[in-house]
């Protein structure tokens, strides 16, 4: 028998708790019996989000939400910038080309976190500029960007959205969407939400609605003003995924009951130690920027493949962790520490790499990084 452990930065490990709520028989979207729940679970998530505003639940991957984020806020031939340092900066580019849009892109080296000062020389320069897309977590490359910069460089430009992909930073990082100014903020439930895949959760502010009423993009499932209208009245436009719904209301009473600094607090915990302990073995971290609180990204030795890492973590261990994308495949390997993670994932993955790297006849000591991931998380 080969006992599994989910460590990849999505989907992640579902609570029990969450799982056995999903397990009650179902009940129809349209009847009285669920307005309470749905009126629950977006009162939750303006708690999660830090928000007034409302968080619309959307029946998708995260995606969907970024796509959401642009045909319902922009016009085709609208100007805006991208933050491009990865595989989901990249994803930005894509959509917002799709729908038409002329996509100017700061190009990031992969581990790198964006300059600050690069956006506010473009919104500077190009006043035309009506949105700044940039993920806070890139899960490709393990990089942060600084949100709480970036959101006050965009805030003096009065007329630009600040969009930014949250889904894998939303639970592991402070996220204050109000006070930082962020106009449109995409979550997603496989990541710190505990969920399996399939809601996304988006937050609209004033400023972008009145954007809304004047874009012209074809729509018609990803409709945020009719999701607005349904969402005041405890429904969502089409089907809702009422089991989901149900399970993240369970999610939610967890994370509050744990509250939502030391939830923050716990995420910088176990990404520290992970970071720290895979130092110690010899290894070197892929982001050069501020690293993510979500997920970390390790450089492979000289002449081991990073995708036999993942894979033998996998095969022989049973840990699900994550390769590298596209550039970075075969150079790094990532293991995530997100949502229902606790000290002992850490020490699970940091044993389960050193013993892999060994059998490839990399020279670790076994228990060298596990040693420093304990005394970290000694608390």
């Amino acid at each position: 028998m080969l006992k599994r452990y989910l460590l990849a930065p999505g989907p992640t490990p579902v609570p029990s708790e969450v799982l056995l709520s999903m397990a009650a028989p179902i009940i129809h979207h349209r009847s009285p019996d669920f307005l309470p729940v749905l009126d629950s679970a977006k009162k939750g998530l303006q708690w999660l989000y830090q928000t007034k505003n409302e968080v619309l639940i959307l029946s998708s991957t995260g995606t969907g939400g970024m796509v959401g984020s642009v045909n319902n806020f922009f016009n085709k031939g609208d100007k805006v910038l991208v933050i491009n340092g990865g595989k989901f900066g990249e994803r930005w580019t894509k959509i917002c080309q799709a729908y038409g849009l002329a996509v100017e892109e700061i190009i990031v080296e992969w581990g790198y976190s964006v300059r600050p000062e690069d956006v506010e020389e473009k919104l500077k320069k190009d006043k035309g500029i009506k949105g700044v897309f940039v993920q806070a977590s890139e899960t490709s490359t393990g990089v942060y960007h600084d949100i709480k910069n970036l959101g006050s460089i965009v805030k003096k430009h009065g007329d630009t959205l600040f969009i930014v992909d949250a889904i894998s930073a939303l639970v592991a990082h402070d996220l204050k969407t109000d006070e930082w100014g962020i106009d449109i903020m995409v979550g997603g439930s496989q990541k710190g939400v505990m969920l399996p895949p399939g809601i996304a959760f988006v937050s609209v502010s004033e400023k972008a609605w009145a954007k809304a009423e004047t874009s012209k993009m074809p729509r018609f499932y990803f409709n945020f003003r009719k999701e607005r209208e349904n969402l005041a009245k405890n429904q969502t436009n089409f089907t809702s995924p009422v089991t989901l719904i149900i399970g993240l209301n369970e999610s939610l009473r967890m994370l509050q009951a744990e509250g939502l600094e030391n939830v923050f607090r716990r995420h910088e915990m176990l990404a520290d130690a992970t970071r720290k302990a895979v130092r110690a073995i010899g290894l070197e971290l892929y982001p050069k920027g501020s690293p993510s609180n979500s997920v970390t990204a390790i450089m492979t030795p000289p002449g081991i493949d990073g995708q036999a890492v993942y894979k033998n973590l996998r095969e022989k261990y049973g840990i699900t962790a994550a390769g590298g994308q596209d550039k970075a495949k075969g150079k790094i390997f990532r293991i995530a520490h997100l949502g229902y993670s606790d000290r002992f994932d850490v020490i699970i993955a940091i044993a389960g790499i050193e013993m892999v790297l060994k059998g490839m006849g990399y020279p670790v000591k076994l228990g060298t990084g596990v040693a420093v991931a304990q005394e970290l998380l000694m608390v």
